[in-house]
């Protein structure tokens, strides 16, 4: 997958893309990431990219001119998928990340300052979100879109049945997890983990998923299937039951 990120922070990125998961993935060639400055691309002397907005208003807003200039220098622009980062967007699901994964170019235009000229969207073909809460600028909510998104790329993963096991992949969260020692101050790792019985573990993997689920994004739990169901039941069967002291 090839990326271009815009943005007027260049150096915020340069951790990142040596970052665990991330570095790896373009040692091994399955992503490029080129980081664009925008101000490259003002006609300002001052290298300026953003003035008052019209009507008044705090802050000042980025200007459409040097985006849409920066956006223009890449090469496959056109074709590309163009996203800018926006607490106006849609809000960053497991869901699009898959979508977004599928793309073989994006475009991700980070904005900072108050925001940007409404006509930059008119460049673009998604804002995205990653939240109800307001950052100072778009370079870390579109660190996270790309992880997302570059994790599930083909290869990049050791084992690629992590991605598929993640919280949300499949619309729930996972459950709880243990690894050694096998006891500690007292507590003991569940001995259904231990036994080495595949099936068990598989069903007790599935429902404490559910539980976890069921207890904290209940609205998360729909299209289940009858083993689902099933599991659910005993859950809420269990949550109801009176403590034993």
């Amino acid at each position: 997958m090839k990326i271009d990120v815009l943005t007027i922070f260049p150096d915020v990125y340069e951790s990142f893309l040596t970052y665990s998961v991330i570095g790896k993935a373009i040692h091994k060639g399955h992503a490029s990431i080129k980081v664009h400055d925008f101000r490259n691309f003002s006609l300002d002397k001052h290298k300026k990219v953003d003035d008052y907005p019209y009507g008044g208003g705090a802050g000042m807003l980025l200007q459409v001119e040097p985006i849409h200039r920066a956006l223009s220098a890449i090469a496959g622009m056109q074709t590309a998928h163009k996203i800018v980062m926006s607490p106006q967007g849609t809000p960053l699901t497991q869901e699009i990340a898959q979508r977004l994964s599928q793309y073989d170019h994006l475009i991700v235009i980070a904005g900072h300052y108050e925001g940007f000229d409404e006509r930059v969207l008119s460049y673009v073909d998604e804002e995205i979100s990653i939240g109800d809460y307001v950052l100072t600028g778009g370079e870390y909510p579109s660190m996270i879109v790309l992880e997302s998104v570059i994790r599930l790329l083909d290869g990049t993963l050791h084992n690629p049945q992590s991605s598929v096991e993640d919280s949300f992949q499949r619309s729930r969260l996972e459950g709880a997890q243990y690894t050694r020692p096998e006891e500690y101050l007292g507590q003991r790792v569940p001995d259904v983990l231990i036994n080495g019985h595949h099936e068990l573990i598989r069903l007790y993997h599935l429902k404490e998923s559910l539980r976890r689920t069921y207890l904290r994004r209940p609205e998360l739990l729909v299209d289940l299937s009858d083993e689902e169901t099933k599991l659910l039941k005993e859950i809420k069967e269990e949550l109801e039951a009176p403590s034993k002291l």
